[in-house]
């Protein structure tokens, strides 16, 4: 059985959280359970009360928001301003955090032509495992001063350290987007088909595929 849940309302008790317990296991929206169920004798720390938006400067194209920040708000505020994040962060209808994304390393089919989440990542702050505050990288997009921390944070799965605070750089939302659609009756055919277009001039956003009834959707 795992052991008791936390839920600490600011760094500071995350902060202290790290320091009183004897092992613990961060979580933000729980959208990645089997990277984020603690084992027996684990504290687990849910980040979703360290939310909120510290500062966005659309002319910059950068924000800076708590690690428990959900990320389809953060969607939606940028777009607001005509601009996204084009790794395509998954399961954002199903509460994914920004912490939680950082954490796992995972992106979507966006990954393709952009770059994955690693690649959007300017800044971090993380409690380490003695609870002191680490801060990583910068707030702006041209920074080059020490070792790369975010990069080094992406998909560490809270083995490093509890991230509380993010900075993230975003892109201008292309006004439209065509996708095209083939069926295969199978997986030859499907990954004969994808090697030609990744091998194409075609200079696509994404290049996905899902499992059909009746074979393969390219």
């Amino acid at each position: 059985m795992p052991g008791q849940i936390l839920k600490p309302a600011s760094i500071a008790e995350v902060q202290a959280a790290v320091c009183e317990q004897e092992k613990v296991l961060p979580r933000g929206g729980g959208t990645k359970s089997a990277l984020s169920t603690p084992t027996e004798a684990t504290t687990l720390l849910e980040l979703t009360a360290i939310s909120g938006v510290i500062e966005y400067d659309p002319g910059e194209f950068t924000f800076t928001a708590r690690a428990g920040t959900r990320v389809a708000d953060i969607s939606h505020l940028v777009e607001e301003h005509g601009q996204y994040l084009p790794f395509d962060p998954p399961l954002l209808d199903q509460g994914s955090t920004l912490g939680g994304t950082v954490a796992a390393g995972v992106s979507g089919p966006g990954r393709y032509r952009y770059g994955g989440v690693r690649d959007f990542i300017l800044g971090v702050l993380y409690v380490d495992s003695e609870g002191h505050l680490v801060k990583g990288g910068g707030k702006v997009v041209k920074n080059a001063a020490g070792f790369d921390l975010p990069k080094l944070m992406t998909g560490s799965l809270g083995s490093l350290g509890v991230l509380v605070e993010l900075t993230f750089k975003v892109f201008p939302k292309p006004q439209t987007f065509v996708t095209v659609q083939s069926s295969h009756p199978s997986w030859e055919q499907t990954l004969e088909t994808l090697y030609n277009i990744y091998a194409s001039p075609l200079d696509l956003t994404a290049l996905d595929f899902e499992l059909a009834s009746s074979g393969t959707t390219l």
